[in-house]
């Protein structure tokens, strides 16, 4: 008998009379039709066999295993070699090229190439660049390290200029300065790591002064127009502000505290006009003065103004306060030292003496010795002191002392 596979076998009961060798099917073989040929492969639901379909660009040969799977070139996956695997792309008559990313990515895409997921800091379609904020190092191949800039004073960007072995920034914001924009501009000073433009009121030339203040406390430099101070906001010793309080002009000569007679002199003038310093007020500006009295300055002027400065004159007036304090103090202590003086005489203790012929009679009128001995008060021994506080006399001459 044939015994020919019904399923893979033309006829069940034709075979080689010989050999007994079946008329297979195509994509069956076997003496009687029942395995896949090559190129097929047997599939489970059917049970029949089925064509490899294996990529002839991809795969190695046309021939699977018993999944399907055909044996892939070097790029290539798939159950049929039909796409690139990771790292390669471009599939094509001569199966995938590997993926060009300077070894800062493993996958690109399949078609186009472009790197995905670029490390090390890098982008760009083959992870050629470095990341915004970085830049490429030349003592090590294709690294890229971060920027010495700060967002704050800089862009954040950097560069490394040809014949230079370190990074410059590519620009420093306003008031910054210096490779890597770390120092305070010309004009600005560091405060709390911050460059803040110099405060000095209008008061310096930038151009005289490039500096204009202190980059490292703000203190201006080469204060202009008679002005002094921090931030020259105020001025220098012999000036003072103008009534609008913007210009530094110098100051005048100003009346003495003391009062003074002063006579001015006229041209064809027969009398000398006197007039007395005390009616002026100290409030009157030097011009005003000088416009209400003026000095000529003739030789046969006999006056003469002192110039004396708010500080001297603040002097004085503490001088005197200082004194007047000294003189009520020492006047209330007086008092009180009078007081007390009067209090211990009227408080102290005396005594009334009456003589008589034959004796002396003792009257003690202080409260505070109601038990007071005067037996002590006579010098006489011979004398004695009665019972009703009178003191006899016993000499014969009738003598005695008090």
């Amino acid at each position: 008998l044939c015994n020919c596979s019904a399923v893979g076998s033309i006829g069940a009961a034709e075979c080689d009379g010989v050999t007994g060798q079946c008329l297979c099917r195509e994509g069956y073989a076997g003496l009687r039709c029942d395995s896949c040929a090559q190129g097929f492969y047997p599939e489970r639901s059917s049970q029949g066999c089925r064509p490899c379909g294996c990529s002839p660009p991809g795969s190695r040969s046309p021939h699977c295993d018993d999944s399907g799977k055909c044996q892939c070139k070097d790029g290539v996956t798939g159950l049929k070699c039909d796409r690139c695997s990771d790292g390669y792309y471009r599939f094509n008559e001569t199966a995938c090229e590997p993926c060009q990313c300077n070894n800062h990515s493993k996958t690109c895409n399949s078609s186009t190439g472009t790197c995905l997921q670029c490390q090390d800091n890098t982008e760009g379609d083959h992870c050629e660049l470095c990341k915004e904020g970085f830049y490429r190092s030349p003592h090590a191949a294709h690294a890229c390290h971060h920027c010495p800039c700060s967002t704050v004073a800089s862009t954040g960007t950097c560069r490394i200029h040809p014949g230079e072995t370190a990074p410059r920034c590519d620009k420093c914001r306003t008031g910054y300065t210096g490779p890597n924009c770390n120092r305070c501009d010309n004009g600005y000073y560091n405060s709390d790591s911050i460059c803040v433009r110099c405060k000095c009121n209008g008061n310096v030339d930038p151009a005289r002064s490039r500096s204009v203040c202190k980059p490292e406390s703000g203190e201006c430099l080469g204060c202009l127009y008679h002005t002094a101070g921090f931030h020259c906001e105020e001025c220098e010793d012999g000036y003072v502000r103008d009534p609008e309080g913007t210009n530094c002009t110098k100051k005048e000569a100003t009346l003495g505290p003391e009062t003074r007679e002063f006579t001015t002199s006229a041209p064809n003038a027969s009398k000398a006009t006197s007039f007395s310093t005390a009616v002026i007020n100290s409030t009157l500006s030097p011009t005003t003065i000088q416009t209400v009295f003026p000095i000529s300055s003739s030789d046969n002027s006999t006056s003469a103004f002192a110039d004396v400065s708010w500080t001297q004159f603040n002097i004085i007036i503490l001088t005197v306060i200082i004194i007047v304090v000294v003189l009520l103090m020492g006047f209330v202590g007086a008092v009180y030292m009078y007081r007390e003086y009067q209090n211990r005489k009227l408080n102290a203790p005396f005594w009334t003496i009456e003589l008589k012929e034959d004796n002396i009679s003792f009257s003690s009128y202080h409260d505070s010795i109601p038990n007071a001995d005067v037996s002590g008060l006579l010098e006489d021994d011979g004398n004695e002191v009665a019972p009703n506080g009178q003191l006899t006399l016993t000499t014969p001459m009738h003598n005695f002392k008090a």
